[in-house]
């Protein structure tokens, strides 16, 4: 994405992951178990991580909104799956940290997400 804008910053260029991770993988890292969600729609290889009650969303789900699907690869219907398919099928007190803005929970959103559609 960073090549759409050349004329705020140089592209950036990163190494080829070293892994994959994998729908339903599980991670140990800092003494907590993470559940990898596949997650795709604001990009093909979005991930969300499950830890207990918590939900790091990256940019899927924020507060009252979803993540931009614009990008290259980016699709809306897949984001739109994986928030109800997957995301939505969580208890509802599971608190939700997205990429960006404030956290909140699964129920909150089911409830007054406007971008989310039935």
């Amino acid at each position: 994405g960073s090549e759409r804008w050349s004329d705020v910053t140089p592209p950036l260029v990163t190494d080829p992951a070293e892994y994959a991770l994998a729908q339903g993988q599980k991670l140990e890292l800092i003494s907590h178990t993470f559940l990898v969600m596949h997650t795709p729609g604001h990009s093909p290889g979005s991930v969300s991580l499950l830890c207990g009650e918590h939900l790091i969303s990256g940019d899927v789900l924020f507060r009252k909104s979803v993540g931009r699907t614009d990008l290259p690869g980016g699709r809306e219907r897949d984001l739109y799956d994986s928030i109800r398919g997957k995301l939505y099928k969580l208890d509802p007190n599971v608190r939700v940290y997205p990429g960006h803005g404030e956290r909140t929970t699964i129920g909150y959103e089911m409830e007054n997400n406007p971008y989310v559609p039935a």
